[in-house]
């Protein structure tokens, strides 16, 4: 084909029009990665991703949040902090577009890093309205559990009875409560004790009344203290073990509470060797406390707990165990065995959420049959923590707050035995590159021959 001048043309436009389209193209593309970013987590158990807990929080914070970083652009051990803390803020912003972070060198405003109180390189400073706290680590954990102590719009404070030798928010023993108080104080609760013989009443600016088993008998003016303050409406977390009540039945029947005498068996926690005595649960009652709760949970020497329907009160079977198991009234031992004469079988209700309406708001009342489930003992079994922070954060009105720990990193370890590791190594360095110089060889033959 001859190439006049006209065809010339003809191509010069239509390769120029092409080049424009190109160019606007890549113009259009470029602007549309700028104002919609899109993003997705292919890792192992999306561990690169913020929970569900996470961002449930973020939409608590109405308005802006500020971070300032305190880090050098290079760290002997660390390298690149500020790349560090880029890389852990972004799904935090892409949650929360309005979240700024800023830098400073403490080494070039060394004043600037006193004033604000740094004591480390990294360290962080939140701010969110008037309140601000201090962030140290970079784990998703403690920066949220940061966030909801930024997000509660008012202290909440909760109470713990003490006088009659009862667990203590901040005892060290196994059988206290002192890891559960350290775990609320850092999701923004106040804790602090009251022996109710000492004081007036119950202060007004309590949030949450928790009461553990007493080892002895309450004054019938101290229970009359506690039932006045249930009487105006106080939220109240009751742990009650199988032992005596010790002055607290006046407690039970204004509640209308049934209490079983025994101890819940569940042979379920015998097949995952542990013992009877340890109540498992595994599914929950559809209720604010346990939404989206799937976690397992143990209660150990756990009792049975009813409530009779009252008509100004609503109760929920909150927790139920032992499918197959029963409540034991006779002596625990080796023998132990359900009699159906005596004993009451599954499954057991151990957990009560009760509410009414009282002078224009709700009331709130959790009854638990295990005081030993948020015991330093076992605190760390499966999903207690979270549950016992989930029932004090629904007590004390903070529903909107309720969550779980984040996600745990699953193992991504690969382990490979030893034939698996010699068929590897033998295909890797001896087969492929036989396979390789064979190939090569006929490929060569071939063209030799042509």
């Amino acid at each position: 084909m001859q190439i006049n001048k006209k065809l010339r043309v003809q191509l010069l436009l239509q390769n120029s029009l092409f080049v424009l389209l190109l160019l606007a193209a890549v113009v259009l593309l470029s602007l549309l990665a700028r104002d919609h970013r899109m993003h997705a987590d292919i890792s192992q158990n999306a561990r690169n991703s913020l929970t569900q807990a996470s961002l449930d929080v973020l939409k608590q914070l109405h308005g802006p949040l500020t971070i300032t970083a305190f880090a050098t652009p290079h760290d002997p051990r660390f390298g690149d902090v500020r790349k560090l803390i880029r890389d852990f803020m972004q799904p935090y912003q892409r949650a929360k577009p309005d979240i700024r972070l800023e830098f400073v060198d403490p080494a070039e405003q060394p004043k600037l890093s006193r004033d604000a109180g740094v004591q480390v390189n990294g360290e962080m400073v939140v701010k969110f309205g008037a309140k601000s706290e201090h962030l140290t680590a970079l784990n998703e954990q403690t920066f949220t559990n940061l966030l909801m102590r930024l997000a509660r719009t008012q202290q909440r404070l909760v109470m713990q009875l003490e006088g009659h030798g009862e667990r203590k928010l901040d005892g060290k023993a196994n059988y206290d409560l002192g890891e559960f108080g350290k775990q609320l104080a850092t999701k923004g609760f106040q804790t602090g004790s009251m022996n109710l013989a000492l004081v007036q009443e119950v202060p007004d600016n309590a949030s949450v009344l928790v009461i553990t088993q007493p080892q002895v008998d309450w004054l019938p003016g101290e229970t009359a203290k506690l039932i006045t303050y249930l009487e105006k409406g106080g939220n109240l977390l009751w742990l009650v073990d199988p032992e005596p009540l010790h002055g607290l039945q006046t407690l039970a029947d204004m509640l209308q509470l049934k209490l079983t005498a025994g101890v819940v068996i569940d042979p379920a926690a015998q097949q995952l060797n542990a013992p009877a005595t340890w109540a498992l649960a595994t599914s929950y009652a559809k209720h604010p406390v346990t939404s989206n709760f799937n976690l397992l949970t143990v209660f150990p020497f756990a009792r049975e707990v009813r409530a009779n329907q009252k008509p100004d009160w609503q109760s929920t079977k909150l927790i139920e165990v032992a499918q197959r198991g029963w409540v034991e009234t006779g002596k625990l031992d080796e023998t132990t065995h359900f009699d159906k004469k005596r004993d009451t079988s599954g499954p057991v209700t151990i957990g009560i959420a009760l509410i009414r309406q009282l002078k224009g708001r709700e009331q709130r009342i959790v009854v638990i049959g295990s005081g030993a489930f948020l015991a330093n003992s076992y605190l760390g079994n499966a999903g207690n923590l979270d549950l016992g922070v989930n029932i004090i954060n629904w007590l004390a009105q903070d529903e909107n707050l309720i969550t779980i720990q984040p996600r745990a990193t699953l193992d991504s370890k690969l382990e490979l035995s030893k034939t698996a590791l010699t068929l590897i190594s033998v295909g890797f360095l001896i087969a492929l590159p036989l396979v390789l110089l064979v190939t090569g060889g006929v490929i060569w033959w071939r063209r030799r021959k042509l």
